[in-house]
């Protein structure tokens, strides 16, 4: 796995070798970025934007967006093998003073002291079989985190069903293998 665009193209990304955390395949994630730097429904600038990236693994998402210009990106892992390999990712590609890895469950963001901090983009990746991600929304409402011109992105199992919240407007869906990927802003 490696960087696909912006000043690390090319870099290495360290990956699990056991089964248990499914990363955002290359295809996927560079389908995300151009959609956000091309589309007419959801364009949306990276460069000198802050990320919040939630179930982040081992961090192909939020370390892309900061080889495109992001000015910080706030982690949230809690698989203990995943950690180490995020954290890695950052020391080897030296991004450490523009991130921040909380050890934790996404779902304990309110324990996380981010109200009224708000985000450009925040992506979230909860494992497929994970059917509590309306919490999770309800949580980013809730702590003020994004406003109106945040970018959702939500990873879902294409068969997935996921009532999501009215409060959310999903702008765009894409669908690539097993992966839905859902745009979305607050309204």
């Amino acid at each position: 796995m490696r960087v696909i665009g912006g000043n690390l193209k090319g870099k290495k990304l360290l990956i699990p070798l056991d089964k248990s955390t499914r990363p955002l395949r290359d295809m996927v994630r560079e389908s995300i970025f151009n959609i956000l730097d091309h589309s007419s429904k959801v364009s949306k600038n990276i460069n000198n934007s802050k990320v919040l990236d939630l179930f982040s693994g081992t961090g192909s998402f939020g370390i892309e967006c900061l080889s495109r210009g992001a000015k910080e990106v706030i982690f949230f892992e809690n698989y203990s093998n995943s950690i180490k390999i995020l954290k890695n990712n950052i020391f080897n590609l030296k991004l450490e003073s523009k991130t921040k890895v909380y050890e934790s469950s996404a779902y304990n963001l309110k324990e996380s002291n981010l109200n009224n901090e708000i985000f450009d983009v925040i992506f979230l990746d909860p494992p497929f079989k994970d059917k509590e991600i309306n919490i999770l929304i309800d949580q980013i409402k809730i702590l003020k985190i994004a406003n109106i011109n945040t970018i959702i992105i939500i990873h879902r199992n294409k068969k997935s069903v996921d009532n999501i919240p009215k409060f959310l407007n999903v702008l765009d869906e894409k669908n690539y293998g097993l992966s839905k990927i859902l745009f979305s802003k607050l309204i």
